[in-house]
């Protein structure tokens, strides 16, 4: 299967009137480059086949700290098996760069960075692109609640007219409702990188710094690709204090009245990662008390998944045994 992978960049420009497009475009892997006048956030784009237009689009938002290129492998393989279980369709992924992480975190984006704002990004996106409404949303821990806030207020008329419902939202590890974010891991991270100087000698540097704090070697690492050159010492790519705002909404907001009545025609499918510690007993039967009631013609449904050998970071702890459950579904549209 052939995939080209498209990066796509937009710088604000004095005049908006005035709107520049620059691309160069190559086939089988190969990268394509744009820059527009508006401000977007960042994405990347595979395709199935991309010398035929796509028929279906699945976009992917990733997790707190994260970006667009986290999920690349797994893009590629989905696209491999839908491909080969249907000539007929023609799929293509949208990894999103979230506010204030990747690429978009040089995009000059309105406050407040909250989860309300960072779904309308996604809408804004769509919509300054000329696109077609995605038939899928997928998004892991934040993005799970992204995906769900933009399912929200796509079925509340909030982003106009025009909008068409995406028929699967997939919530990867990521708990509905309000969580306390006070004893996540994600909250002593932060705590952690603001104790950092704000210029870090070097990702090396940082690295070992972390780990003397306890971190785990990947992890830092991880933390580590946040980090981009400024002259003799490195910074940070996002606003920690934007991010941090957005991890804040990220732990207040709710959806159970979303999954307690899903917008008719819509499948919110969510996966729970066996050894992730991020479930309580109650939200678990809670989810599968409605998982249990069949959708209806005034209703859409949920459904939940259990993904075996996988921790909270599902696409590297059991890339293959999400895949088996992520590609029947969509092929299923």
């Amino acid at each position: 299967m052939a995939a080209a992978l498209t990066l796509r960049n937009r710088t604000t420009a004095l005049n908006l009137l005035t709107r520049s497009l620059n691309s160069l475009t190559q086939l089988g892997g190969a990268t394509t480059t744009s820059t527009r006048s508006l401000e977007t956030i960042a994405y990347e784009e595979l395709k199935s086949h991309p010398d035929k237009p796509h028929t279906s689009t699945a976009v992917i938002i990733h997790g707190f700290l994260g970006s667009a290129r986290n999920w690349r492998s797994f893009s590629r393989n989905l696209l491999s098996t839908l491909s080969d279980s249907s000539d007929s369709s023609n799929w293509r992924t949208v990894m999103l760069d979230m506010r204030n992480h990747g690429r978009s975190a040089e995009r000059k984006l309105n406050p407040p960075h909250d989860l309300d704002n960072a779904a309308k990004d996604l809408a804004d996106l769509v919509k300054e692109q000329g696109w077609r409404w995605p038939e899928v949303v997928i998004g892991h821990s934040m993005g799970g609640k992204v995906a769900l806030q933009f399912a929200q207020s796509c079925s509340q008329g909030q982003y106009g007219d025009s909008v068409v419902l995406p028929k699967q939202i997939w919530v990867l590890d990521s708990v509905p409702g309000a969580v306390n974010s006070q004893s996540d891991d994600v909250r002593n991270v932060l705590a952690t990188l603001q104790s950092l100087p704000s210029k870090i000698p070097s990702r090396k540097w940082l690295v070992s710094h972390l780990m003397g704090l306890g971190y785990t070697k990947a992890l830092s690492d991880w933390i580590g690709t946040n980090l981009k050159k400024d002259g003799d010492h490195e910074t940070w790519i996002f606003d920690l204090q934007a991010a941090k705002a957005m991890f804040d909404s990220y732990g207040e907001k709710s959806y159970w009245n979303l999954l307690e009545n899903p917008p008719k025609g819509m499948e919110i499918v969510i996966v729970r990662a066996e050894k992730s510690d991020r479930w309580d007993e109650n939200t678990i039967q809670r989810i599968q008390k409605l998982a249990s009631q069949v959708g209806t013609d005034s209703v859409g449904k949920v459904s939940l998944c259990d993904l075996p050998n996988a921790g909270h970071w599902v696409h590297v702890d059991n890339p293959k045994g999400l895949l088996e459950i992520v590609a029947p579904k969509i092929a299923s549209l």
